[in-house]
């Protein structure tokens, strides 16, 4: 970004110099350059921006550890751990835990640029297992994202600036029950090709 903006002041400049030299040809095309520049800076700020909170990935990593506690009957508690050690408590109701994520898979100009998949969760949600439960019963839904003032997912499909930098069509998610013998832990893994859950086993 900051290549970019510093690019576009010394085309600016330049620009300046040959218009005062009547040199009007130069100075347009000097304009235009600085003007493009500017442009791939500012998309280049917002997708900083709009990233943060994301985390890069390379291959299978471990986005959560949930432990899940029965605390009523189609009732409990899932207690998250993130990769940064914060730890996030949610009661919810359901006979299986739910969580998605945002995988933001970027366009090879876009690797050129130095950007690397990137994946956030989402939310995590109660999930029953009968249709009807699902339909006519409450529902527990929870955000796991960061707070940030607007996120690349979304500002790539509304906006087609974006759209030859990132694939942000990509979202993934997982479930499995919650309550096996009176509660468990699990990792949520996401990789290149999406989530998934296993089992933590303790002895």
């Amino acid at each position: 970004m900051l290549v970019f903006v510093l690019l576009a002041v010394i085309l600016s400049i330049a620009a300046g110099s040959a218009w005062r030299h009547r040199r009007r040809v130069s100075a347009g095309i000097g304009l235009l350059a600085s003007a493009l520049c500017l442009s791939i800076g500012i998309v280049c700020a917002t997708i900083s921006v709009g990233i943060r909170g994301y985390r890069a990935l390379t291959q299978e990593v471990v986005a959560a550890t949930i432990t899940t506690e029965p605390i009523g009957p189609q009732r409990f508690r899932a207690t998250v751990v993130l990769p940064d050690k914060s730890l996030h408590m949610f009661d919810l109701a359901g006979d299986a835990v739910y969580v998605d994520a945002h995988v933001l898979k970027w366009h090879p100009i876009g690797n050129l640029l130095g950007l690397t998949t990137a994946y956030e969760l989402d939310r995590i949600a109660g999930r029953y297992q009968r249709l009807s439960d699902e339909q006519n019963r409450t529902r527990t839904v929870y955000s796991l994202a960061t707070a940030k003032p607007f996120d690349t997912y979304d500002l790539a499909r509304r906006y087609w600036v974006l759209r030859p930098l990132v694939d942000a069509e990509y979202g993934s998610a997982t479930f499995i029950g919650a309550t096996p013998h009176g509660g468990a832990t699990y990792e949520i893994r996401v990789s290149t090709t999406g989530l998934l859950v296993r089992p933590v086993v303790t002895h």
